[in-house]
C-alpha cells in the first residue's frame, strides 16, 4: 500500500517536473514562429503608424516576423474582442492606444474588462493630439472656432476616429466645457476621419500627432490647437488648448501592447524587455521624434498601474460629461 502511494507520488512528481521543464524550455525558445499583432483600426492612422514602427523594430530583435493585422470596426471593438479570445500563447498581440481602456467606460453595454481580460505587456509612449480644421474655415485658433461655432449653431461638425477614443473624448469635452454644440460624426479610423475634414464634409477633428502630422505639413489641414500642456516644438505658433479657453487642460494619447489574459509571466517579461530595448533604439527614437511621439519605457507592472489610474481619471471625466454610447 505504501509502495503504491510512493510510486504514484513519484510518477506525479516526474510528470510535474517534465511539464515545468517543457514550459521553461518553450518560454526560453519563444518565439519560434511569426507573431500576429492586431491593430483594431484602418491602415495609415496614428495607431497603425506607431504600431508598425514598433513591430518592425521588435521583429529585428526577436528574429521572427510580426505580421500586422488591421481589424477595424465599432471604434476598435471588433479587433479588440478577437484579440481577447485568442490563445494566451504569445503569438497574438494587440497594439492599441489609450482608447483600449476608455472604450468600456463610455459604452452602455460592457463588452470587456480593460484590466481583467488582457495581459498588459508595456507602454510604447505617448503623444499630444492636434485640433485641425478644413482649410476653408476662417479660424486660426481653437478660440476662434469656439466663437464661430457659437454664432452659427448646427453649422459646424466634428469628425472622430471612433467613439470612446481620445479624439472623441476631447471633442465631447470641448463641446461641453466651451459650449460649442458641434455634432460629432464617428469614423472607422483616423484616415477616413481626416480625409472627410480635408474634403470639407466635416469641419474639424482632434487627432493624435503621428497620424495627422503629414496632412498638416502638406498644407491639407490647418492646425489650431494642441492638447499638451506646452506647445509642440515642430508647431510653435499653434497654441495649446489650455491657452485657448480651458486653463490647465491636458489629454494625451498613449500607446501600448497587450496579450490575451493569462499570458505566462515569462513571455510577458520577455516581450516587455524587448519593448524597452526597442524604444531605446536610436533609429526608432528618430522616427518617433519626427511624429512628435515620446517613447516611454515601462515595466508590465508600471503599465498596469497606468491603466488603473487612467480608469479612475477618465472615468470621472466620462461620468461628469455624461458621455455614453449605446
Amino acid at each position: 500500500m505504501h509502495k503504491s502511494k510512493l510510486f504514484l507520488s513519484t510518477k506525479l512528481l516526474v510528470l510535474t517536473l517534465t511539464v515545468c521543464v517543457n514550459f521553461a524550455s518553450n518560454a526560453q525558445d519563444y518565439p519560434t514562429k511569426p507573431i500576429k499583432m492586431i491593430v483594431p483600426y484602418t491602415p495609415g492612422g496614428s495607431i497603425d503608424n506607431t504600431c508598425r514602427l514598433m513591430a518592425d523594430q521588435l521583429q529585428r530583435q526577436l528574429g521572427q516576423s510580426i505580421v500586422i493585422d488591421n481589424i477595424p470596426g465599432a471604434s476598435g471593438l471588433v479587433g479588440t474582442l478577437i484579440a481577447k479570445k485568442a490563445k494566451p500563447d504569445g503569438y497574438t498581440l494587440l497594439c492599441n492606444a489609450s482608447s483600449q481602456v476608455y472604450l468600456p467606460l463610455v459604452m452602455s453595454k460592457k463588452t470587456y474588462d480593460a484590466e481583467l481580460d488582457f495581459t498588459p505587456i508595456g507602454q510604447i509612449g505617448y503623444v499630444p493630439l492636434v485640433v485641425v480644421v478644413n482649410n476653408d474655415i476662417p479660424v486660426k485658433t481653437l478660440a476662434d472656432l469656439v466663437k464661430l461655432a457659437r454664432s452659427n449653431p448646427g453649422k459646424y461638425t466634428w469628425a472622430t476616429s471612433g467613439l470612446g477614443t481620445t479624439s472623441n473624448l476631447s471633442e465631447e469635452i470641448f463641446n461641453r466645457e466651451l459650449s460649442m454644440g458641434m455634432e460629432i460624426i464617428a469614423y472607422k479610423g483616423a484616415v477616413p476621419q481626416l480625409t472627410d475634414v480635408i474634403g470639407g464634409h466635416v469641419s474639424a477633428a482632434v487627432s493624435p500627432m503621428p497620424g495627422v502630422s503629414s496632412f498638416i505639413q502638406a498644407g491639407r489641414l490647418h492646425a489650431i490647437g494642441v492638447t499638451s500642456k506646452t506647445r509642440i516644438p515642430s508647431m510653435p505658433d499653434v497654441p495649446t488648448v489650455s491657452e485657448s479657453g480651458l486653463p490647465g487642460y491636458e489629454l494625451l494619447s498613449w500607446y501600448g501592447i497587450w496579450a490575451p489574459a493569462n499570458l505566462p509571466k515569462s513571455m510577458t517579461d520577455r516581450l516587455n524587455a524587448e519593448m524597452s530595448k526597442a524604444v531605446d533604439n536610436p533609429g526608432l527614437k528618430a522616427k518617433f521624434a519626427g511624429l512628435s511621439f515620446v517613447p516611454n519605457q515601462s515595466s508590465a507592472d508600471q503599465f498596469k498601474t497606468l491603466i488603473k489610474d487612467d480608469l479612475k481619471k477618465i472615468g470621472k471625466i466620462v461620468k461628469d460629461a455624461k458621455i455614453q454610447i449605446d
